[in-house]
């Protein structure tokens, strides 16, 4: 730890919506984990902010590091520990976030026990994805990461056309949004997202590991899109590079996966797949 910094405390804290735990990370001296109900919900090491333990997390940057350079002005739904505007920052400084996010005992955590107060430029809606979207001024961000979860679960609510056509106004024209989401066997969830996206963005693509995409097993799947072309060349190289081994769909091999999926509206009966026990036991 820097100076003048205290050190976090591991343990159990409750939050407006349950119990958070903190967990050090033995094998990193400045990395933490939150976890809730034993599902790890964010990774953060306070010294190396360009450090990124999740591989799905890992994916996202791949995105945004491939964006034009320069500052992003960023609107985040889902806080846990703002692992992803502490990225941007470190990466392209003079960017701005603001994040949302309806857990305020949880933003007090992350700022009392993991240097919150260190991330410049960063601003905190503590509401929903749906109230505090709605705050958000028109073409105003360049950058939208969707990552909510109730526990290991994405809100509905957040899945609908119609949210997405309100992500749609606060982004700039050649804005980018990102959208992490968790499926498994038939992908049936992740198919029906993909195409509530395609249906107001022009250009999407589906970026997860080869397991994960084939409905194998349980796991992260990352949404980007644009309504201006994607760097899908570039992007299809550095996930299959990576540390995180990926594959990238797009176009005709996107609309093959949507494999006519209906769009969802709010409204519809429809049910976040949750993760089976052993994913994380």
């Amino acid at each position: 730890m820097a100076r003048g910094q205290r050190e976090p405390m591991p343990g159990l804290y409750p939050v407006t919506f349950g119990e958070i735990e903190l967990l050090r990370d033995l094998d990193r001296q400045d990395g933490w984990v939150l976890s809730k109900d034993g599902v790890p919900q964010s990774y953060v090491d306070l010294q190396d902010p360009t450090f990124l333990e999740f591989d799905y997390v890992r994916l996202m940057a791949d995105i945004i590091d491939l964006l034009p350079e320069g500052p992003l002005n960023c609107v985040h739904v889902g806080g846990g520990a703002f692992t992803i505007p502490r990225y941007v920052s470190a990466t392209r400084h003079g960017s701005r976030h603001i994040v949302i996010e309806p857990d305020g005992l949880l933003v007090n955590l992350v700022r009392e026990q993991l240097e919150l107060r260190s991330v410049p430029k960063l601003k905190v809606i503590v509401q929903g994805g749906l109230e505090g979207t709605a705050k958000v001024w028109d073409a105003t961000t360049d950058l939208f990461v969707l990552d909510a979860f109730n526990g290991a679960t994405m809100p509905v609510e957040l899945a609908t056309v119609e949210y997405l056509g309100d992500i749609a106004r606060v982004l700039r024209p050649d804005g980018t949004l990102l959208i992490n989401m968790a499926d498994g066997k038939g992908l049936a969830f992740a198919r029906r997202l993909t195409a509530t996206v395609a249906a107001t963005f022009r250009h999407v693509a589906l970026l997860a590991e080869p397991g994960v995409m084939r409905g194998r097993r349980f796991g992260n799947l990352i949404l980007a899109a644009s309504r201006t072309a994607l760097p899908v060349d570039d992007l299809t190289r550095r996930a299959a590079g990576g540390l995180t081994q990926a594959r990238c769909l797009h176009s005709e091999t996107l609309t093959n996966f949507v494999a006519g999926a209906a769009p969802i509206h709010e409204g519809d009966a429809v049910l976040a797949p949750v993760p089976p026990p052993q994913v994380f036991g």
